[in-house]
């Protein structure tokens, strides 16, 4: 787990932390149902796009594309892929690890997939979105478009995080 939710757990195991008292195990639990949540919402979202992905190399445009943009759609499709594995890995550890007493560390380990699975999808997108738009527009109006995409959404997904975390950091 995070640094910031370790506290001494009192007389009767249980740990306190921002108004809640919970033991190791509560705390587990209620954390592995927030990431389910999360994890569903960026596994349709990346399942989506992954298949609309594979389906591009059997249109007939495709076999126009420069090799440029072939090798742009191998990358666009392999870190999709890529999203996809870890986006499903934590479901995956979850079937395998259940009943050990584990649960714990397959939240910090699923914690670790889902967010390696949200840079994956960011790259995903942001390039998915470079090989349509060199398809529409001039390719340096592409690359500043799909840069400014890509700049958008870290600034949606990370940012905020990131600012709300070094805040509390310095709040102790």
């Amino acid at each position: 787990m995070r640094e910031d939710d370790h506290e001494a757990p009192g007389e009767d195991g249980r740990e306190a932390r921002s108004g809640r008292v919970e033991t190791r195990e509560e705390r587990a639990d209620r954390k592995w149902a927030e990431l389910l949540q999360e994890v569903r919402v960026t596994q349709t979202g990346v399942q989506i796009l992954f298949a609309f992905l594979l389906t591009v190399a059997f249109t007939p445009r495709f076999q126009g594309l420069g090799q440029v943009d072939r090798t742009i759609y191998v990358v666009t499709v392999l870190l999709g892929a890529a999203a996809t594995g870890a986006l499903i890995a934590p479901v995956s550890l979850h079937r395998i690890v259940t009943g050990r007493r584990l649960k714990p560390e397959t939240v910090d380990w699923a914690a670790r997939f889902t967010m390696a699975g949200l840079v994956l999808l960011l790259c995903t997108v942001a390039s998915a979105l470079l090989l349509i738009l060199r398809v529409v527009v001039a390719h340096s109006t592409a690359y500043w478009l799909a840069a400014a995409a890509l700049l958008w959404f870290v600034t949606c997904w990370f940012v905020p995080a990131v600012w709300l975390f070094h805040r509390s950091r310095k709040g102790r």
